[in-house]
């Protein structure tokens, strides 16, 4: 057990909730936040209690300003601040839609969520993270790819990109580090609902590891980023993707 406190938004499964698993296993207390799915949610935090963690389970949407400052209030009441902010909560497209096909729905989604949610976290955790802090947001590895089709998403990852640069900078004077990642193809179930069998072996093969991530592969790099051992990387996007690009 530590002393730590940890906001991982979007952690009810996949991805969020790796990082919400392995931060508690690392001693963190841990807020799970969920936009819907109280479920799952609650799942995390009992698997968390159960290992003799702290954990409690936080609904809200970060797209929505109010939701984001409640997310904060909750995890300060209940373990008396917050010194790191996971922005892993997101939406992908469902599947490849071409720019010029983009309805104005899909687009608004993708960029409430995707984009103005982490500036919504961002903004708070300006002056609401504690001195020595740490910001992991999350990009994607389509923007390197330029794949035909993810306009829209990319375009709404490579935002967090820059602000994460931005940021890091406009954090000096207090100890907070910011930085990104950008996963690959990553075995989750948000990323393999609807994708035929050739279509997944396609994009396992496509990195020269030759294997789908996995969400235990980015939660260990979010561990080494918030960790002792990973201060001095500040301003930087990652691309945790097997080498694809």
């Amino acid at each position: 057990m530590n002393d730590k406190v940890a906001i991982v938004t979007g952690a009810s499964r996949g991805i969020g909730r790796a990082i919400a698993l392995r931060l508690a296993q690392d001693g963190f207390a841990v807020t799970v936040n969920y936009a819907s799915r109280a479920g799952d949610a609650q799942e995390v935090v009992d698997q968390i209690a159960a290992a003799g963690g702290r954990a409690l389970a936080v609904q809200g949407d970060v797209a929505s300003a109010a939701d984001c400052a409640r997310l904060f209030e909750a995890t300060e009441n209940a373990f008396g601040g917050v010194d790191v902010l996971v922005n892993n909560a997101g939406v992908i497209q469902p599947g490849t839609t071409l720019l010029a096909d983009t309805s104005d729905e899909l687009y608004e989604r993708i960029f409430a969520i995707n984009t103005r949610g982490t500036f919504n976290m961002l903004r708070l955790a300006a002056t609401r993270l504690r001195q020595g802090g740490r910001i992991v947001n999350f990009s994607t590895s389509a923007i390197g790819l330029a794949l035909p089709g993810y306009a829209v998403y990319a375009g709404a990852k490579a935002a967090i990109e820059t602000m994460t640069n931005i940021f890091a900078k406009e954090m000096r004077g207090k100890g907070i580090s910011v930085t990104a990642l950008a996963p690959g193809p990553t075995a989750t179930e948000l990323f393999l609902d609807g994708k035929p069998a050739e279509l997944v072996e396609r994009l396992a093969q496509a990195a020269p590891l030759e294997r789908l991530g996995t969400p235990q592969d980015i939660a260990n790099t979010v561990a080494f980023l918030v960790g002792p051992e990973g201060e001095w990387v500040n301003g930087q996007t990652l691309r945790v993707n097997g080498g694809i690009v």
